[in-house]
């Protein structure tokens, strides 16, 4: 049974809502707005010069002492696992987050208000199919310093558990879990964030939570309140008077769920994972998570997925009847043997080529390149997924043999197999930008025994043959 296309989505109209910085204290304006296929997720700050960018990319993580902190060229955004996790939950792709501080507003703390107004901004498909990284193998990251441990290991669509334990009695030991991604919504979005009482009397005393109320924040009180406790409390959150609820959490808020800690636990986790830059199809179970252990393993994820992109080579059938054979070829390439170096095609279509080159010790190039130890020069490896390109752009044209393909950059090379003889070369070719004004701008990747061997950024244009060669011809 053939996979079902999932398309990419964003929002249809842009939309804003404000509040308070959890530990900035400052207003702030938070606009969602519509974004292109394949932009992903990213925040602008609009109170900046030059409404710097930061992508949401784990690489940018620089701290998560009380929240993820994203930093790029100097500017930072603080706490943005919250809006991220509403996105996801959502099953947006693309979207630009405005900021005009640089932390969203803390809102009450969960994701609810976020998602609420992604869905009054209404969400729409686009026609790019979603990418999703399919976890085949299980993937662990242990921080040996606190216990904690994120894996992921495969399954039929994004899950997640968390198992939260604080080694406190008024806390205890809770789990959640998110079997489908639809449901975050019902289950996980309300879920508000929380404190243990001796940690806000450390924030408080440091200023570093100046937008914390009680409306925000669940306050788990694991120690006596003593009189003086009691007094800052009053001062901190301007209340007559505080209380603790014979559950053990100050009497500001009735919790959505008994288990609400580890739900907020796992609403963090999914805002966390969203920095992985690619949606994820995979069983995530995360025992005691936080936001360093959570941002690592983003960044091992991100990795692992980067280097088997690299790596991913396509998978064809050598032996079927290509689409081109050499004689096709050379009616529309002007290349002859021995600087001819494709010898057919397997697939075209408007915004990608694969070509094939089969590497033999006949090749002329090995009399003088280590004859000893004969090996593709890395040069003619660049030529030959240029050919393969040129075979794409000058498809666009009704009369290719009238036609010359000449490069205008290279770009990004990098060589990472040797090429021999018996090898056999695929091509690939994709478009960067659309063919314009016959101008091709591609990625080419050659691959050769399950192996990348080289790639490259390549613009190449065709120009028309003078009237006088085409005469003749």
């Amino acid at each position: 049974m053939s996979e079902i296309i999932v398309k990419q989505k964003t929002i249809a109209k842009e939309i804003s809502l404000k509040g308070v910085g959890l530990h900035t204290g400052k207003e702030v304006t938070l606009t969602f707005k519509p974004a292109p296929e394949n932009y992903g997720y990213a925040f602008m700050r609009t109170d900046l010069e030059g409404n710097p960018i930061i992508e949401a990319d784990a690489n940018y993580v620089v701290n998560t002492q009380r929240g993820t902190v994203l930093e790029k060229r100097g500017v930072k955004i603080q706490t943005c696992e919250h809006v991220l996790a509403a996105l996801v939950g959502l099953e947006i792709d693309n979207v630009l987050i405005e900021l005009n501080e640089s932390e969203p507003p803390i809102m009450d703390g969960s994701a609810k208000f976020f998602l609420e107004a992604i869905e009054e901004a209404g969400i729409i498909e686009q026609d790019k199919p979603r990418e999703e990284y399919i976890i085949k193998d299980v993937i662990s990251y242990i921080d040996e310093e606190t216990g904690s441990e994120i894996t992921v290991i495969p399954s039929d669509e994004y899950q997640v558990t968390t198992m939260v334990d604080f080694g406190t009695k008024v806390l205890g030991t809770q789990n959640a879990t998110l079997k489908h991604i639809s449901d975050f919504k019902k289950d996980i979005a309300s879920s508000r964030t929380f404190s243990f009482l001796h940690e806000l009397e450390m924030l408080l005393e440091h200023g570093l939570i100046k937008g914390g109320d009680l409306n925000n924040a669940i306050v788990y009180v694991d120690k006596e309140l003593s009189p003086e406790t009691m007094d800052k409390l009053r001062v901190a959150f301007g209340k007559d008077d505080i209380a603790v609820k014979p559950n053990g959490i100050l009497d500001n808020l009735t919790l959505h769920h008994p288990n609400e800690a580890a739900r907020h636990k796992l609403l963090d986790v999914i805002g966390d994972l969203a920095l992985v830059g690619t949606r994820i199809r995979g069983k995530v179970i995360a025992n005691k998570p936080g936001h360093f252990v959570n941002t690592q393993f983003a960044k091992k994820l991100a990795k692992i997925i980067k280097i088997e992109k690299r790596n991913n080579v396509p998978t064809y059938d050598l032996h079927k009847t290509p689409l081109m054979d050499i004689n096709q070829i050379m009616t529309m390439l002007p290349h002859r043997p021995p600087f001819l170096l494709v010898d057919k095609i397997l697939e075209i279509s408007d915004s990608h080529v694969v070509g094939v080159k089969n590497v033999t010790m006949n090749e002329p190039f090995f009399v003088g390149h280590f004859p000893g130890a004969p090996v593709m020069p890395g040069v003619l490896q660049v030529e030959a997924m240029a050919q393969t390109g040129g075979i794409l752009v000058l498809s666009t044209v009704p009369d290719p043999e009238n036609y010359l393909t000449f490069f205008m950059k290279i770009d990004k090379v990098k060589f990472k197999q040797k090429v021999v003889p018996g090898d056999t070369l695929i091509f690939k070719a994709d478009l960067i930008t659309p063919i314009r004004r016959g101008i091709c701008h591609m990625q080419a990747y050659a691959y050769a025994n399950g192996k990348l061997v080289a790639e490259a950024e390549l613009m190449a244009q065709i120009a028309r043959k003078k009237e006088e060669d085409i005469v003749k011809k």
